[in-house]
């Protein structure tokens, strides 16, 4: 069948049998589909859908795509994958932090677009870090130092890699369908063992409604499962930014903080860290319960074992062995760096997260297309929690600007994203479900 007909075929409600699937995705993957081509397909699949068979095999196809890593080593292949948010920088604590509990953990990521951050963006802060590297040196780090975090290769799912950044140009992100299998593709592509998953809900997330999240963790869950890939999924607040940090060195900076103790341990960062890591323990037999994986992840973090393994990490991909010593002289200053003030006294009643994320983008340090160029030095900075108690004039945040024009045109939106009530009101709860099959 030509590409024509299979588009076609999808424009007009028709299941893909998995045979066509495969020329789909084949020809996405040598370029015989053109471009728009790839688009019309796109949409197609946007507005008709697809059958839980069809995801399955496109999940597989793209994951057969390009290079499938297969291990031999000592301990369980364990990977963690987040729908996106605001400040959320889970992965650069969680990845050396299982190693240090043993696990090996290959993680494949994404760069930001739109208002949420990507983790190969925060890592490309640091001096000298590689994000693009070959299967072999990936292979290498993974296998020394227990853990490696890259970014997606021409090797790795090169369809989804290709699909991708068709979608993110035609308004196509946002359906479950292509979402499920391009998440899953790259980190089946990893050769893991068992998967944690972040589905994020809330303001700041891509699913703002919490029945939107379950549907989403429901269908990667089934579709890892039948990929014969022991998954979790935990739904997770996005209601406020996760770190304090929101911008991609101020959000290297939260990690180092959490991991050289400089939060006490009690940071919200930390606790979501420790819950998705007990999870992943627990798939992988490390941890007799997730409970036990939790003081596990808890205790590599005080003793300094994962901040020594992050060390080792940055210092094989390339960047400055003294990161942790040098954290202040390493990661890059914004040129500006002024306050937002509280436009009244109270409490912080909730945060539009959505909003902040994207003065973020504004500001330089995100992307709305996939070619765009960012700043890694801007964002913002100690950006007050909900619940807190804040008086006329103190600041809600701090704007980190390449410009003074910026923070004058942005500080009105920081401004307006949070509402500043008399009575208090926590948001504790960072767990709003749990999906498990």
């Amino acid at each position: 069948m030509n590409p024509q007909d299979l588009i076609a075929l999808k424009r007009d409600g028709k299941e893909f049998t998995a045979a066509e699937i495969r020329l789909v995705v084949d020809g996405i993957a040598s370029g015989s589909f053109s471009d728009a081509q790839v688009a019309a397909l796109s949409m197609a699949i946007f507005l008709n859908g697809m059958t839980f068979d069809e995801r399955l095999e496109l999940t597989l196809s793209m994951r057969d795509s390009g290079t499938v890593f297969a291990w031999d080593l000592d301990g369980p292949v364990l990977d963690k994958h987040s729908t996106g948010g605001i400040g959320d920088c889970v992965s650069l604590v969680l990845a050396p932090a299982l190693a240090a509990c043993g696990v090996f953990v290959p993680m494949i990521s994404a760069r930001g677009l739109g208002h949420t951050g990507g983790t190969v963006d925060k890592l490309e802060a640091i001096p000298g870090y590689q994000t693009n590297i070959g299967p072999e040196m990936f292979r290498s780090v993974v296998s020394r130092v227990g853990c490696a975090v890259v970014g997606q290769t021409g090797e790795i799912a090169p369809a989804d890699g290709r699909l991708f950044g068709i979608r993110s140009e035609t308004a196509t992100v946002p359906t479950i369908d292509l979402i499920t299998s391009s998440i899953l593709s790259k980190k089946l592509a990893g050769g893991i063992e068992g998967l944690v998953l972040d589905v994020k809900v809330g303001s700041g997330a891509f699913c703002r409604d919490r029945r939107d999240g379950e549907a989403l963790a429901g269908e990667l869950v089934r579709v890892a499962r039948r990929a014969e890939c022991p998954t979790v999924a935990m739904l997770t607040s996005m209601d406020q930014p996760l770190a304090q940090n929101a911008g991609n060195a101020l959000e290297v900076m939260s990690t180092l903080d959490v991991l050289d103790g400089s939060t006490n341990g009690t940071s919200r960062l930390q606790r979501l860290t420790e819950r998705l890591g007990g999870e992943l323990l627990a798939i992988g037999s490390i941890a007799s319960s997730v409970a036990d994986g939790e003081n596990r992840i808890r205790n590599s973090i005080a003793s300094g074992s994962a901040a020594e393994t992050f060390g080792r990490m940055v210092c094989e991909l390339g960047g400055p062995a003294d990161i942790l010593e040098r954290k202040h002289d390493r990661l890059g200053k914004s040129p500006v760096c002024s306050p937002v003030p509280a436009p009244e006294s109270g409490h912080v009643g909730s945060i539009d997260c959505r909003r902040l994320g994207m003065v973020v983008v504004e500001l330089g340090g995100g992307r709305l297309r996939a070619g765009d160029r960012i700043d890694h030095r801007v964002g913002l900075a100690d950006i007050c929690e909900i619940g807190s108690r804040i008086e006329e004039g103190e600041p809600l945040a701090w704007i980190h600007a390449k410009a003074r024009d910026d923070v004058d045109r942005l500080l009105p939106e920081v401004t307006a994203a949070f509402e500043i009530r008399q009575d208090r009101r926590s948001d504790d709860q960072m767990i709003r479900g749990r999906v498990a099959e």
